[in-house]
């Protein structure tokens, strides 16, 4: 819409008929333009009034369009067809897609060739066949009508009109197929390759290149486009990441216009900037880290106070630097968040801000905005108060050395420190009471395992790590989130609008399920329909020493909803605060620094409006699960190369994931995961159990299942798909058996009694789980369990046959001429991005 202009109340405009004014939008067009014309929703509200499609001409005369508006109407209206909110039949006539049974959403493909179509409406998504997804690339927005049912019974829609296509430019490598240059997608969502044109750059096959769409997809041809850059080999040092910014379109380059921002600021603090500013500088602040970072956006300060404590938390005052609506306000929208890979970082700043001038370093004088809080000996914060400071930060302590010093008694590391370890003491101290309040409140702990990557010179995997999490760490994390509560009590006090850090609870469904499977080990999640994250707590609490805990813990994990960035307040489940929202890291996430703004204004007797909350808590939710996903790419990648020369070599490991497709095992020591397809595990027909986390042999009765101890063999590393097959060698070896006897676990028994009989001694052998109590006996009568070996025909290795993922929750193992091809673990472990707190 290109008709907002500034008003001129000198002039006067013509006269707002009374249908005009029965807008209900009518103030908010009024105060966006000097001459408003109908909404957008009173235009959707028209068409449904009237009840029949309406030709231009005829809506313009209901909605009483003057002569001199008409071309903007149109413009309006194309807009509004453009986002799918109207469109046109073949006579023209505008009609809602609501009506004539059309629905809106966007395009999520799948690399076999079909996808669905995501409804705006939140509906169920709509099954696209291949023959629809010739014209649609993953991404795309469209309108399908719905044209039956496919044989999984799912609504089946045929495409009706693209809206808007999502991709532009589409990283790839380069093949030639007699003589016909293409480029294959990286993202393997984009299931059609893509045709070259004649000129242009010739880029060697086997080459990475981005290339131009010129053409998008039809119903007749695939889609043409230009090499535009030629990335290099792909085995080339850092090119996984280089593919993955481009593949998940992430910003990598600053607009000019940022740059130039960056380029007029100073170097360090200057006077004036001091200016209505508290002096801390001489308060002994430090700043505790990892052994590698570089932007330091918080620093630490504790003393006593009375019987309680006085806590200091320093934060970067990023809000100075980047002005609001400016260029490097805009960059760092469209980042979201700084992004971590292994030895590279996409910072949400330019470097001159990240890594200098707002970055805590020792011994020098830095802006700071400073949560001030006093706590009791309970752990409750009595008192806080947020103000704008100049600080000096006086150490660059990492985990390590603190760790040494307080837990460790290391002489040497306490000599070092000198007159700062009293502080550090008392922030031991502190940390000792909000840990107590921490577990009073009920906060859920999950016990997990983080992994760091060691490279050799060609900047590859040399090894894989556990990263070990000391109280140090555990420290600086309580002091962040005391911090980050008050800043979220502080706007929420002043009811000013902020973008909170939301985590609800689990979903009906999701407790439904945990509780069912929680019930056949003898457990019960209390809290009825509406648990609390004390529930939680308690029951993690009882699970501690069992021989199956990570089981459990895992299930209970993945009952839980992601957290989100969202202006409506419900609360941050898993931290067990009504509220929460994050204010400690500005320098690499744009929602902390909003919040400083907003935190600003209060201060100041003002409000800060930097437009639609929702909108900007979308895109920061959006651009944080972007980072995870490349991440996770680049991490694939780097651990398939590094499994390349083990093909053939034998690991154990545990479950980590079942899928109706196989099992996926994460190995030992080095924190790789794999699929077992479920072609490998027997000659038997297979069911997948959603509820129960587990696959069961129809005839035999084998169970495979979450967090059974396997053996495997390593058959097959894509480095085309980032994927690692595995064969089956040895299991499941497993600690403990269901012990619960419900209703459903009876029948179930029953039905497959029958088939049980008729299976081989071997078979019911394999299905020897033991009891908690059972273990316990038969390892004082035996030095070792004995493990189960792998079935009947699991032996046959699938190198080099390409698979399949199937969808079904039933498949036939046995006599399969064609293997089927592996696909991503959800959930597969990652190398830790950064640090991250709170």
């Amino acid at each position: 819409m290109t008709m907002k202009a500034k008003k001129t109340p000198a002039r006067k405009g013509p006269r707002i008929s009374a249908v005009r004014r029965a807008d209900p939008f009518f103030e908010r067009e009024s105060a966006s333009y000097e001459q408003p014309l109908p909404s957008r929703e009173y235009v959707e509200q028209t068409l449904a009034e009237q009840g029949v499609p309406l030709e231009l001409d005829a809506l313009a005369a209901a909605l009483d369009i003057q002569p001199h508006e008409f071309e903007f109407f149109h413009r309006r209206l194309r807009a509004m067809e453009r986002d799918g909110q109207v469109m046109r039949n073949r006579r023209g006539a505008y009609l809602l897609p609501d009506k004539v049974d059309l629905i809106r959403g966007k395009v999520q493909g799948h690399p076999d060739g079909f996808g669905f179509l995501v409804r705006d409406d939140g509906g169920a998504d709509i099954f696209l066949g291949p023959k629809e997804m010739r014209e649609l690339l993953h991404g795309d927005r469209a309108i399908v009508r719905i044209a039956g049912q496919d044989r999984r019974g799912r609504p089946e829609g045929k495409l009706v009109e693209v809206l808007e296509r999502a991709n532009s430019r589409i990283v790839g490598r380069v093949i030639n197929e007699h003589g016909v240059t293409i480029v294959v997608p990286e993202n393997r969502r984009l299931a059609q390759d893509i045709l070259i044109a004649p000129g242009g750059k010739r880029p060697q096959p086997g080459q990475v290149v981005t290339v131009e769409l010129i053409e998008q997809p039809t119903k007749f041809a695939q889609p043409i486009g230009k090499v535009v850059e030629v990335l290099g080999n792909y085995a080339d040092p850092g090119m996984e990441i280089e593919i993955a910014l481009r593949k998940h379109d992430l910003p990598f380059e600053f607009s000019p216009e940022a740059k130039g921002e960056t380029r007029k600021l100073p170097l360090k603090v200057r006077k004036k900037d001091k200016l209505g500013r508290e002096d801390i500088t001489h308060l002994p602040l430090v700043t505790i880290d990892g052994e590698t970072a570089k932007d330091f956006d918080d620093a630490v300060y504790c003393e006593r106070q009375g019987r309680g404590f006085r806590l200091i938390v320093a934060i970067a005052d990023v809000s100075h630097y980047v002005e609001a609506g400016g260029a490097l306000d805009r960059d760092a929208l469209e980042r979201g968040n700084s992004v971590y890979f292994p030895r590279r970082v996409i910072p949400m700043l330019p470097e001159k801000l990240s890594n200098g001038l707002c970055s805590l370093n020792p011994e020098v004088e830095r802006l700071c905005m400073v949560a001030d809080m006093s706590i009791s000996m309970t752990g409750a914060i009595k008192a806080y108060r947020f103000y704008p400071a100049v600080m000096y930060s006086h150490a660059r302590l990492t985990y390590n050395k603190v760790a040494a010093a307080l837990y460790e008694g290391d002489e040497g590391m306490r000599a070092e420190l000198g007159a700062l370890l009293p502080h550090l003491e008392n922030l031991d101290k502190l940390f000792r009471v909000l840990l107590k309040a921490r577990a009073k409140r009920g906060a859920i702990d999950f016990e997990t395992t983080e992994t760091r990557m060691i490279f050799d010179d060609n900047g590859k995997i040399a090894q894989i790590v556990p990263e070990v999490r000391n109280d140090a760490h555990r420290l600086i994390e309580e002091c962040m989130l005391a911090a980050n509560v008050c800043a979220s009590d502080f706007l929420q006090q002043r009811k000013h609008p902020a973008l909170y850090r939301v985590h609800e609870g689990p979903t009906p469904e999701k407790l439904e399920k945990l509780r069912s499977f929680l019930a056949e080990f003898g457990f019960d999640l209390p809290g009825g329909d509406d648990p609390h994250a004390s529930d939680y707590a308690r029951l993690l609490d009882k699970l501690k020493g069992r021989p199956d805990v990570q089981l459990l813990q895992t299930v209970m994990l993945r009952s839980l909803r992601q957290a989100v960035y969202s202006p409506d307040n419900v609360g941050h489940f898993g931290l067990a605060y009504e509220s929460y929202t994050h204010f400690t890291s500005p320098i690499r996430r744009y929602p902390d620094l909003l919040v400083h703004r907003a935190i600003k204004a209060v201060l100041a007797g003002e409000q800060y409006r930097p437009g639609d909350w929702d909108a900007i808590g979308s895109q920061c939710s959006t651009t944080e699960r972007r980072a995870d996903d490349a991440t996770r790419d680049v991490v694939s990648w780097l651990k398939c190369y590094f499994m390349q020369d083990k093909v053939g070599e034998e690991f154990s490991g545990c479950v980590s994931s079942v899928v109706p497709f196989g099992l996926f095992v994460a190995l030992d020591d080095i924190f790789i995961e794999g699929l077992v397809h479920i072609s490998d595990l027997g000659s038997d027909y297979f069911h997948f159990d959603e509820a129960r986390h587990e696959l069961v042999g129809e005839r035999s009765n084998a169970r495979y299942r979450l967090s059974d101890r396997v053996r495997v063999q390593v058959v097959r590393v894509d480095m085309e798909t980032n994927k690692i097959d595995f064969r089956l060698v040895e299991g499941p070896e497993r600690v403990t058996e269901r012990s619960g006897k419900t209703a459903s676990d009876r029948a179930a028994r029953a039905a497959r009694a029958p088939a049980a009989e008729q299976g081989s001694d071997r078979a019911a052998r394999g299905r020897g789980v033991r009891s908690v109590a059972q273990a316990e006996v038969q390892a004082k009568a035996a030095p070792a369990p004995r493990k189960k070996k792998a079935p009947a025909g699991a032996a046959k290795a699938a190198t080099g046959t390409q698979r399949k993922a199937g969808s079904k929750t039933t498949t036939k193992a046995a006599g399969r001429g064609k293997a089927a091809k592996s696909a991503k673990a959800p959930g597969a472990a990652t190398a830790r991005k950064g640090r991250k707190r709170g």
